[in-house]
């Protein structure tokens, strides 16, 4: 096992890496990816990737003022049997093959990290039951490094589950081999009090099948950064999520997917539901299609719900194509408020208003609670649903 090496915060060292294949995209607007912090100015919240970002509520992660401490996260992984994990140190070849950071915070999660862990699928290895990762905050700061590596042809579920209080910032990498599928569900179920900053990023092998389920519930502030890259052809990406955004809460996706190979696919279906005052929900969609990508097939929606005055949404898709010989591109976005015909619909046939109102919301998560494919977790987040709904009727 490699030797991990302890670089401080604001450090500028950001180590040797080996990198098989990465995307060289941010975005068009942002500086270009790097393990190194002071590639990154400090933000101020004028550029355009910080712009809806409460900089002031990210506690220090943004500007190197942060200081990881002894009681920030503790991690547990319970996985199957053939399952491998480890930990291990900045200059194993796997850490940052699916991807540089492409903000301050990511490259400041990269050089702060004491070891990484790492989690391995055998090739041809299919797993019944799904690997569960608990992260688990205990009110400190902390920086981490986790990467989900599956060899060819083996199939997993992995469930990342966030809970309790904490600072964090994070990188979590998918490396999945020739003809593997992945599914991963991210819950982010937080106090209310955390900050959770993470950029993940996935390198998708040839004719590869990966599937990622974003769920955000909890935090201050949580802001996500989902990235897609093709290592082969035939490869396809499937991203889904759905967050509830509370009173003053800031939940932030933003998602790149690049088409860099020919004959691959994505699909980006992204819900949420808002209510109370100073609720605060971003989604930003990427789709980078490259010169080199031809017979590419993408689309990519979001839908907001707003549930009651004082929420705000700010919901940005955005399409690049490089080349015209495509099979399909596109995207969409909508928010609006709760739909009083369906309500009375409901409520004439006998069912109450509050009990109406929880069927329709239930009804519009219904389809992306039912990618995840793991029963307890699924029920979790109905339960979890029907609880946020209470406070607003």
């Amino acid at each position: 096992m490699a030797e991990a090496q302890n670089i401080p915060v604001g450090s500028t060292t950001a180590g040797t890496i080996a990198v098989a294949a990465e995307s060289t995209v941010a975005t068009r607007m942002s500086a270009p990816p790097s393990f190194d912090v002071q590639d990154f100015p400090v933000p101020h919240g004028r550029e355009e990737e910080w712009r809806f970002t409460p900089l002031e509520r990210l506690r220090g992660l943004h500007d190197g003022t942060a200081a990881a401490t002894g009681t920030g996260v503790k991690v547990d992984v319970e996985a199957p049997a053939g399952v491998t994990v480890a930990a291990v140190g900045r200059d194993d070849a796997r850490i940052g093959k699916a991807g540089k950071p492409v903000d301050r915070v990511a490259a400041q999660a990269y050089s702060s990290f004491e070891q990484a862990s790492v989690v391995s699928v055998p090739k041809e290895t299919v797993l019944s039951e799904p690997i569960r990762i608990r992260v688990h905050g205990e009110g400190g700061t902390a920086y981490g490094h986790q990467v989900i590596e599956l060899g060819a042809f083996a199939e997993a579920v992995v469930v990342i589950d966030h809970t309790g209080d904490a600072v964090l910032a994070a990188n979590v990498d998918y490396l999945l081999g020739d003809g593997a599928k992945l599914t991963v569900v991210s819950v982010q179920d937080w106090d209310d009090k955390a900050v959770h900053v993470a950029q993940h990023n996935a390198l998708v092998g040839r004719d590869a099948t990966f599937k990622s389920v974003v769920v955000t519930f909890g935090g201050d502030v949580v802001r996500l950064h989902p990235r897609v890259t093709y290592a082969a052809t035939g490869g396809e990406a499937e991203l889904f999520g759905l967050y509830f955004t509370d009173a003053g809460q800031h939940q932030e996706h933003r998602l790149l997917v690049d088409h860099n190979t020919p004959h691959c696919k994505s699909n980006v279906v992204y819900k949420g539901a808002l209510q109370g005052d100073d609720a605060h929900a971003v989604w930003i969609g990427d789709v980078l299609i490259e010169a080199a990508a031809e017979g590419t097939d993408t689309y990519e929606m979001n839908r907001n719900l707003v549930l009651t005055d004082g929420a705000r949404v700010d919901s940005v898709p955005n399409l690049e194509i490089e080349t015209g010989e495509i099979v399909g591109a596109g995207h969409a976005s909508a928010t609006g408020r709760f739909d009083d015909e369906q309500l009375f619909y409901l409520m004439a046939r006998g069912i109450p208003a509050d009990e109406a109102r929880r069927l329709v919301v239930r009804g519009f998560f219904a389809e992306l609670v039912q990618q995840i494919g793991v029963p307890d977790i699924e029920e979790r987040l109905l339960a979890k649903i029907a609880t946020e709904l209470e406070a607003s009727v």
